[in-house]
């Protein structure tokens, strides 16, 4: 079955199209191949699409999607489709305050300092707890473990705004 975000993502530009998915993860390869693929007869042959030709990105690509991402905990400004991704994404976490807050501003220095880049993880459907959980975590894997598990939670969030932009 098709819907109208699917329908309208078939028909668009193809420049239009490639910023829809552009703002789901700033993967220039990646954008390029899922518009070059249309029309899709559904979304999950979209999705399917779109997750195939994310397996795996490079390190370049990996760098290009984390640089558009802000720190978990922290609210993306302006009004472009990735600010609005993530402040979606993040609206779980809540008001942090007190603790919460200071753990996590801790854990994102720290995890910045050990590995040169954002913490990511996907945010949607998880608390401030679980979040912190993962992220000290994390913080004992060594750099080619973390670079994985970065791409692929980026892969999970870039298949999670493909489906908000096709539905």
């Amino acid at each position: 079955m098709t819907s109208a975000g699917l329908e309208a993502f078939n028909a668009a530009d193809a420049d239009v199209a490639r910023a829809r998915v552009l703002s789901c993860a700033a993967v220039a390869r990646w954008a390029d191949e899922v518009v070059a693929g249309r029309p899709y007869a559904s979304t999950e042959d979209a999705l399917a699409a779109a997750r195939a030709v994310a397996e795996p990105w490079s390190e370049a690509e990996i760098d290009s999607a984390l640089a558009r991402h802000p720190r978990i905990g922290e609210r993306a400004s302006g009004d472009d489709a990735d600010a609005a991704h993530s402040r979606r994404e993040q609206a779980g976490l809540g008001d942090l305050s007190g603790s919460v807050e200071d753990r996590l501003r801790a854990g994102n220095r720290a995890y910045e300092e050990r590995f040169g880049h954002v913490f990511l993880i996907r945010a949607a459907g998880r608390s401030a707890e679980e979040i912190l959980c993962s992220l000290e975590e994390r913080l004992g894997n060594d750099a080619a473990t973390e670079r994985r598990i970065a791409g692929q939670q980026l892969r999970e969030i870039a298949l999670l705004r493909l489906e908000g932009v096709l539905s």
